[in-house]
Formats: C-alpha cells, structure tokens, sequence
C-alpha cells in the first residue's frame, strides 16, 4: 500500500528560490509515489489572494496540478500565514481544502492534523489576533485592496511578527500540553500530526491509560526539508534535497 506524506511550514516565497526548486523537485519525484500529500499550513510565507500571479506561484500551481492529476491526491489545511488560500487556488491545483482541526486515518490510524497554532493557547495575544484577522468581514475588506497594497500590508506584518517573536519565550509560542489533550480527547486519537511550531520532534505520552503520540513536522530549510512518512510499518523522517 503506498504511503502517505505529511509536511508544513515551508513559506515558500519569491526570495527562497532554493526552497522552491526543493519543493517543486519533490512534487515531481517523492510525492507521486505516495498515496496522498498532506500539506498542514504555511505553503507560503505570505498569501495574500489567489489572484497574486508574481513568480514563483504559476510554477508552484502548476507543479501541485501535475501532482494530482498524476494520481496523488493532495490535501491542504491553512496556516497561519497562508490562511487566505481559497477556492481559486485550489480549482487550479487540485488540492483539496481541509480544515483545521481534521480527522483522518492514515495507515488506518484514527490520526488529527492541525495546522498547531491553535494548540498554542498560553501565548493569549497571538490567539486575539488570529480571531481577529480571521473573521469574515476583515478577510474580505483585505481581498478588496489592491495587489500592491496587499503586499505592502504583508510585508509590514512580517516585520512586526519577527519584533513580536524576539520578545516572547519559547514557552509561551510552543503548545500547551493541556490544550493538545483536550483535543486528543475530544477526537477520540491515537496520533495528532502538526507543525507552526518548527520543532520536530515525536512526543509520546499517555492519555486516559492510552499510549499516544503528537508528531511534529519541521520547517523547510533554505536547501533542504523534511517529509514525515506514515505507512502500515509505522513512521519515518525522510530528507528532501533539491535536484
């Protein structure tokens, strides 16, 4: 049975063209050897509305459509940095929206996929300004401004992320093992699948009396990336080099 690949966080943007190319050659190659891709938020550094056409975005479409019209079936979930992927982007592509949290079963294990920025409950600001910039109505005012405004306004929020970043502690921006509980719970898992935390790492645990585990995926790098692969043999971290 052919196996399924999970990754996130690789803010893929028109300054990272090594990433790109990484990214496009494991499309190309790895990725359709598998059954299914996960993509769990954080494609892009910055999405500011499907109809931003700047390079390198008609080659990551068109790249993600020769994906799954090879037969791979590709789901993405939104980031927080690229929740503004819509509809457009998906009819183009093939990928098929999912939203977060979903339930899913790879390899036939009851699995949840995140994005995980909603399991960072202890950081309160972030979690106000996520409800915030997520609502309907401020989505919509920002997809009515023109392009050119729209990049202005993302690279500002880029910049003050980075100041907002510098000044908390790590603790405060990882996950509250409280909230990740709860939502293991209330999903009735084995396994949650997340990343927005770039610390990978398989953290396993008991919950209940049962044996569980929360598998963080890892930011790409500049040169190279990392796909978690989950198959009836359990799981593995596979390198992914461009070329």
């Amino acid at each position: 049975m052919p196996d399924t690949l999970f990754i996130s966080d690789l803010h893929l943007a028109p300054d990272r063209p090594v990433t790109v190319e990484c990214f496009i050659g494991f499309l190309v190659r790895r990725a359709r050897q598998a059954q299914a891709l996960y993509i769990l938020g954080d494609l892009f550094d910055a999405w500011i509305g499907d109809d931003d056409d700047q390079p390198p975005y008609p080659e990551i479409r068109a790249a993600l459509r020769g994906l799954t019209e090879s037969g791979t079936d590709c789901y993405l979930m939104h980031g927080n940095r690229d929740f503004l992927i819509g509809r457009s982007f998906a009819r183009d592509t093939g990928c098929k929206l999912l939203s977060d949290p979903t339930l899913a079963e790879p390899a036939g294990i009851p699995t949840l996929l995140m994005h995980g920025d909603l399991l960072c409950t202890d950081d309160v600001p972030y979690q106000k300004f996520r409800r915030r910039i997520r609502n309907p109505i401020a989505r919509r005012l920002f997809l009515w401004k023109p392009l050119a405004q729209r990049r202005a306004i993302a690279a500002d929020y880029r910049r003050k992320s980075g100041v907002a970043i510098a000044e908390k502690t790590p603790a405060i921006m990882d996950v509250s093992q409280r909230t990740v509980e709860e939502y293991m719970r209330r999903f009735s898992v084995q396994r949650l699948i997340h990343g927005h935390t770039h610390r990978p790492a398989d953290h396993s645990f008991v919950l209940d009396g049962n044996p569980v585990t929360r598998l963080v995926l890892a930011e790409w790098q500049a040169d190279r990336g990392e796909v978690l692969v989950v198959s009836e043999d359990g799981w593995e971290r596979e390198e992914i080099r461009p070329g």
